[in-house]
C-alpha cells in the first residue's frame, strides 16, 4: 500500500484496501463485520462522502405546494420571491448597542482632530465651543446613519408566508436534507424518536428529517413565532387538504419553546433562524436552551455568507465553552476540530460553506437544477463510544472546490489539528488510493486518511506544516 509511506494512515474503503478502522499490520481474521463489509467498497463510495446528487422535493409536499398557491394565487410572486430571496441572502446582522458606541467615538475622535487642524470662522470663546460641538455632532449621527445597516424584523403575515414557501421551501429543504444525510450515514446506529426545530417556518426540516428517520421518529416539535407559517406548514403536511389525513403524523406547532427543563429531544435543528434574532443575547439564549434540550444532536445551519457563517461560530463557541460542565459536547461536523476556525484567522475573514443541487419547484422562472449555498455546524452531545468513532471524526474536511488535472488534483483541507491547508495528490506520490478517492470526492465530503499534515500555504499568518506529504522528501521528488 504505497500511501502507507509518510507518516500518516491511509483508513478508507476501495477495493481490497483496509477498512476505516483498520490499521497497518492488522490481523484480517480480528475484524469486524462491518469492516469486512467495507473491504470491498469501490473509491467513488469511500466513507468521507457525504455530498449527494442533485435533491428532489417530495411528491406529496410539490402536490401541497400548487395546491395552496391555487386556492389562493398572490399577485407577481415570482417578483415577491426573487427579492425575498435576494433580501434574505444579503441580510445582515443587527449592529450591537456596544458595537454602534465604540462607531461613535471612533468617528468623534477622527472628526474631532481635522476639525482642529484646520480654521473656523465661528471665532473662540464658550458659544463657539458649543457651535463646533453641535456640528460635529451632527456630523457623527448624519455618518452613522449613512453607514450602518438598518436591521428589521420580518413579520410574515399570510400572503409573506406563501411567498416565503415559493422562495425558499426547496433550497432550505436541500440543505437540510444534505446535513442529516451525513449524520445519518456516520452514525447508522442513531434512531432518533423525537426532534425539536427551532424557527420551523414551513416544515421543511419536518420533511428533511421524515425522510432521513422516518421509520423511528415519532414526535415533531416546531416552534415559531408566526401563527401564518404555522397554518401553511400544517396545509403542507396534509397534503394540500383540509382533511384529517396527515401525510407527516406527530407533528405539534408551538410559538415558544418548551419551558420544562425535563423536557428533552434527540435532535435539535435551527435551520435559517438565528438569523431573525435582533441581538447577539436573543441568539446566544437561544443556543444555550437548544443545547439544554438536545440529547444527542445539535443541527445549526445558516445562509453560506460571511455574516451567517459568523453567526454560526458564535453559537459553537457558546457550546464548547460548556466543555468544563459537559465534556461530551463536540463539533461533529463540518469541522474534524473544536479550535477556531481557520477561515477566519487569515487576513480576510472568509465563510466556511458548502453547495448541495436540488431541483427547484416547478415554476416557470425557476431553472432545472439550481444550487444552495449554506454553513453549517453539529454539536453532539455524549462520549465517543469506539476508537474507529474517534479516528473518523479527525478526518480532513474538503473546504473547495476540488481541481482535477491529468494524473493530479488540487485539494484543499481543513485538518484536525485546525489549520487549511493545500495539497496535490497523484498516484506516484500519495498512492492510488488516495488519490482516486480525492478524485472522486466533492466539496464538503472528509478525505478518509489519518494524521493529514499538508503541503502548501496554510491559511493562517505564520503557521507552518510540520509533517508531510508522500512525496515530499527529496528522495521520492
Amino acid at each position: 500500500m504505497a500511501a502507507a509511506r509518510g507518516g500518516f494512515r491511509l483508513v478508507t474503503g476501495g477495493r481490497g484496501l483496509s477498512s476505516p478502522a483498520r490499521r497497518l499490520g492488522d490481523d484480517p481474521s480480528r475484524l469486524s463485520p462491518r469492516q469486512e463489509a467495507e473491504e470491498q467498497v469501490p473509491h467513488r463510495r469511500h466513507p468521507g462522502i457525504s455530498n449527494l446528487k442533485t435533491i428532489r422535493l417530495p411528491d406529496a409536499l410539490s402536490q401541497g405546494v400548487r395546491l395552496l398557491l391555487e386556492q389562493s394565487p398572490i399577485r407577481r410572486l415570482e417578483d415577491g420571491a426573487r427579492e425575498l430571496s435576494d433580501f434574505l441572502w444579503s441580510r445582515k446582522r443587527a449592529v450591537e448597542d456596544r458595537e454602534l458606541r465604540a462607531r461613535a467615538q471612533r468617528l468623534w475622535e477622527r472628526l474631532a482632530g481635522s476639525a482642529e487642524r484646520t480654521r473656523t470662522e465661528e471665532g473662540s470663546g464658550a458659544q463657539g465651543d458649543q457651535r463646533k460641538e453641535e456640528r460635529l455632532q451632527e456630523r457623527v449621527l448624519a455618518e452613522l446613519r449613512r453607514t450602518t445597516y438598518r436591521w428589521k424584523p420580518i413579520s410574515y403575515d399570510e400572503q409573506l408566508s406563501k411567498v416565503y414557501m415559493a422562495a425558499r421551501l426547496d433550497g432550505g429543504y436541500a440543505a437540510v436534507t444534505r446535513v442529516l444525510h451525513e449524520i445519518k450515514k456516520r452514525v447508522p446506529e442513531f434512531q432518533p424518536r423525537t426532534l425539536l426545530d427551532f424557527g420551523s417556518g414551513t416544515g421543511t426540516v419536518t420533511w428533511a428529517s421524515r425522510q432521513a428517520w422516518g421509520g423511528s421518529l415519532r414526535e415533531y416539535l416546531c416552534v415559531d413565532s408566526s401563527a401564518a407559517m404555522h397554518q401553511t406548514a400544517e396545509f403542507l403536511m396534509r397534503g394540500g387538504s383540509d382533511a384529517d389525513t396527515e401525510q407527516v403524523s406527530g407533528v405539534y406547532f408551538r410559538h415558544f419553546l418548551p419551558v420544562s427543563p425535563k423536557v428533552k429531544f434527540d435532535v435539535a435543528v435551527s435551520a435559517y433562524s438565528l438569523s431573525e434574532l435582533p441581538t447577539l443575547a436573543e441568539r446566544l439564549h437561544v443556543v444555550e436552551t437548544l443545547w439544554r434540550k438536545t440529547e444527542s444532536f445539535l443541527v445549526l445551519i445558516e445562509n453560506g455568507t460571511k455574516e451567517g457563517h459568523q453567526i454560526l461560530m458564535e453559537a459553537r463557541d457558546v457550546v464548547l465553552k460548556t466543555k468544563d460542565k459537559d465534556p461530551g459536547a463536540r463539533v461533529y461536523a463540518p469541522c474534524p476540530h473544536d479550535l477556531t476556525c481557520p477561515k477566519l484567522l487569515g487576513k480576510t475573514p472568509l465563510p466556511c460553506n458548502f453547495t448541495q443541487a436540488y431541483q427547484p419547484l416547478p415554476f416557470t422562472w425557476n431553472a432545472s437544477v439550481k444550487s444552495e449555498k449554506f454553513s453549517y455546524v453539529v454539536l453532539r452531545r455524549g462520549p465517543r463510544e469506539e476508537e474507529e468513532e474517534e479516528e473518523s471524526e479527525r478526518w480532513p474536511r474538503i473546504v473547495q472546490p476540488i481541481l482535477c488535472r491529468p494524473r493530479h488534483v488540487h485539494v484543499h483541507l481543513c485538518c484536525a489539528d485546525g489549520a487549511l491547508r493545500h495539497a496535490v495528490l497523484s498516484p506516484r506520490k500519495s498512492g492510488r488510493d488516495l488519490y482516486r478517492q480525492a478524485r472522486c470526492s466533492d466539496w464538503g465530503d472528509r478525505l478518509p486518511a489519518d494524521g493529514i499534515a499538508g503541503r502548501g500555504e496554510p491559511s493562517a499568518p505564520g503557521e507552518e506544516s510540520t509533517a508531510r506529504w508522500p512525496g515530499d522528501s527529496p528522495e521520492e521528488r
